[in-house]
């Protein structure tokens, strides 16, 4: 799926004034609240809040890197916590009493009561469409945590080059990394010569999951800026081949400027619009659907979406989805394996998906499911990566290979 890529800044002391930084031209006189209520006010379904916060910042000339920080905070508490703010106060008083939820929670979130997050952290329809529990509640009030995918068997070494890391923990590979740190880490050396890539844990684990062995063909069908390509290209060594492909010449072409800094040079990207005609007539030994979804795995990380998206839109999605599976599934080859996987937990965009390709596609047995997290325990009895057992997006995985 196609994420914001996340940045790391420091926890703000104060809200304070913007400051100007010496050698660079003055930025308006706003303060930090006055310039998060822009963004907000130009923030709707069209326009999500991300997006307008990045071109916001952007024209703020010389704006100093921990005001943007503050910002930004302000902007993402507000949908985080609008379902405890007052709607008839002035939309900057509405910005003070999120950041100061922010705060109480962070402090204190036992605080909060189950029965309170059910009912205020996420719209009320969602509970027809998936299991809404306090836990995963709680969980979307958090603050998101910054993941690193370092490239193979460097994972040690970036983290004493970064500083303030430290291993996903028992089970994950050691290219795995919480990053907790305050710097831009876009800029650092190590990010510019190829040495990491920013990736959630549980989009990592869909690599982990899908396995692909050097020498071998797969197919990335909805590959987007190329995260979980590249991280395919590693597990493979950079040998064999990758077809990645996507309906949008922008995020292929975004594609190869990361490829190019990663080294990975064993991939093709292809323009796919996503209907019956596919991209090659080649057969693979691999195919990753992460197809287009609602997204909801990702709420704690973007909680404006939580206000836009329909019960609608997750229907709709659903019946794409069950299309680009039955497309991809004809580009498997005998004893081939396909891989789904999807960052929402809606029945409609998972089970469902599942139920329908069983039955278009008998063809294809289940895959075994171990738990990416812990081999030892052999097979993992559900689909669900999810949120609250660890802080990664809430995702859905499944797998089948076909008849010989």
């Amino acid at each position: 799926m196609y994420h914001q890529r996340p940045r790391a800044h420091p926890t703000p002391r104060r809200r304070s004034p913007l400051r100007a930084v010496p050698g660079r031209a003055t930025p308006a006189p706003c303060s930090i609240l006055d310039l998060a209520a822009a963004v907000v006010g130009k923030a709707d379904a069209a326009h999500p809040a991300d997006s307008v916060l990045r071109v916001e910042l952007r024209n703020q000339r010389g704006l100093p890197r921990e005001a943007a920080g503050e910002v930004s905070r302000a902007v993402f508490a507000y949908y985080r916590w609008l379902g405890w703010l007052e709607p008839d106060a002035p939309l900057r008083e509405r910005l003070r009493q999120a950041l100061e939820l922010r705060q109480r929670f962070g402090a204190a979130p036992h605080g909060f009561s189950d029965a309170d997050l059910l009912e205020r952290a996420v719209p009320g329809w969602i509970s027809g469409e998936m299991d809404v529990t306090a836990r995963w509640a709680r969980q979307l009030q958090t603050e998101p945590v910054l993941w690193l995918r370092a490239r193979p068997g460097r994972g040690e070494e970036l983290a004493r080059k970064l500083g303030e890391c430290e291993s996903a923990g028992p089970g994950c590979p050691g290219e795995a990394l919480r990053y907790a740190g305050s710097r831009d880490l876009f800029r650092t050396e190590a990010f510019q010569a190829g040495e990491f890539e920013v990736q959630d844990l549980h989009s990592q684990a869909v690599g982990w999951l899908c396995a692909p062995r050097p020498g071998e063909t797969w197919w990335d069908a909805c590959a987007g800026e190329g995260g979980k390509t590249l991280h395919l290209s590693d597990l493979m060594q950079n040998q064999g081949l990758i077809w990645a492909s996507d309906r949008a010449e922008w995020r292929l072409r975004r594609l190869k400027q990361r490829a190019a800094r990663a080294c990975a040079f064993n991939y093709r990207a292809v323009s796919w619009s996503g209907g019956p005609g596919l991209p090659t007539r080649t057969k693979f030994d691999g195919v990753l659907l992460d197809a287009p979804c609602s997204n909801i795995g990702t709420w704690h990380r973007n909680p404006h979406a939580r206000w836009t998206l329909s019960v609608q839109d997750v229907q709709e999605l659903g019946r794409v989805q069950q299309g680009l599976l039955a497309a991809v599934a004809t580009a498997v080859k005998p004893g081939g394996r396909l891989f789904y996987a999807v960052c929402t937990l809606t029945r409609a965009e998972t089970v469902e998906v599942v139920a329908a390709f069983a039955r278009q596609c008998p063809q294809f047995t289940p895959l075994p499911r171990p738990d990416p997290f812990d081999r030892a325990r052999g097979e993992h009895a559900e689909h669900w990566l999810l949120p609250a057992d660890r802080p990664g997006n809430g995702m859905f995985v499944a797998g089948w290979q076909r008849a010989a």
